[in-house]
């Protein structure tokens, strides 16, 4: 028998160097400003189409604006935070701005309701149903805002709509009460923000393995169960995505309000931010005092968005 050779230590000095490996260091990752330069054509596009408009809402809001200096009859002069102090100064503001929450949190809470119930009833019927209720959501989603408001109008007619027959309620006037007539414009505003919701959703569930919840049907749960303890964790990324883009849609809501009311209601009853701040602007001509409430709701979806944000990744949430 032979003896068994040492193995000789292996002198790295010596081996083959190849032309652009170091041996010292892993292959670089590339440098932490690449991903900027992807994405800078983007955020120049966005510069150009939002950070511009917004640098002059905020500095008309600064000024005492008016048909006056528009036409050029009276010089431009500072005001500093007087549209601002003026602003909060007046009890409709506050009362419009108290109404603008509520109803955009009603929307919020309705439009992720219907959309997520509606995406799970995608995952339950065959072929078939599902297409046909993608199409109608589809549908629902591409109609223009005003056409979908003369739309629900003309079916809650006092006169004419369909619905007032079916339920029997003679000539009521959907849009004379303050509340109906907000009832009535959540019903289009749902009815046209929905199918995102059940969408994005729906896409969703699909990547959500299927043995997850087969388990979770095995041991007994029922689908309310399996929502709230499975998928709902597992979609929540999908849901703050769904939901941030909800409330900024739905505070900021302008046109089934002016279409479906008249510009604000008998009295101003169903005026939202953005219907009133149109009135101060352009109504009366009041442009600083308008561009101050654009800033305004701008700031409030700022901290809305930021705050539910700063929750989430105090929950370990990976955004």
């Amino acid at each position: 028998m032979t003896a068994p050779t040492k193995s000789r230590p292996v002198d790295r000095a010596r081996l083959p160097v190849i032309r652009g490996v170091s041996r010292s260091s892993p292959p670089s990752r590339g440098s932490s400003g690449t991903p900027w330069l992807y994405l800078a054509p983007a955020l120049v596009v966005l510069g150009g189409l939002l950070a511009y408009p917004i640098y002059q809402l905020g500095l008309i809001s600064l000024f005492h604006y008016t048909q006056a200096q528009v036409s050029g009859g009276e010089p431009t002069t500072f005001e500093g935070f007087g549209n601002y102090a003026e602003l909060f100064a007046d009890e409709q503001f506050w009362q419009v701005l108290l109404a603008t929450v509520l109803f955009a949190a009603a929307c919020v809470v309705c439009t992720l309701a219907v959309g997520c119930a509606l995406a799970v009833l995608l995952t339950r019927v065959r072929a078939v149903p599902r297409l046909a209720l993608m199409l109608a959501a589809l549908g629902a989603w591409a109609t223009p805002a005003i056409t979908g408001s003369t739309v629900w109008l003309f079916l809650f007619d006092a006169d004419f709509g369909p619905v007032n027959r079916v339920l029997g309620l003679g000539d009521h006037s959907w849009t004379y009460g303050r509340f109906s007539a907000f009832f009535l414009v959540l019903l289009e505003v749902v009815w046209c923000s929905f199918p995102f919701v059940m969408v994005t959703v729906y896409a969703g569930i699909r990547a959500v393995p299927s043995e997850v919840l087969e388990a979770a049907a095995l041991d007994g749960a029922s689908q309310w169960r399996i929502w709230r303890s499975v998928l709902a964790p597992m979609l929540r990324p999908i849901l703050v995505v769904v939901t941030i883009q909800s409330v900024i849609w739905d505070f900021k809501v302008f046109t089934q309000i002016y279409v479906m009311t008249g510009g604000g209601g008998i009295a101003g009853q169903n005026l939202v931010l953005n219907v009133y701040a149109y009135q101060q602007a352009f109504a009366s001509s009041q442009y600083s005092l308008g561009a101050a409430i654009g800033v305004v709701m701008l700031l409030i979806l700022l901290g809305v968005t930021l705050v539910y944000l700063r929750l989430l990744r105090r929950q370990g949430e990976e955004l």
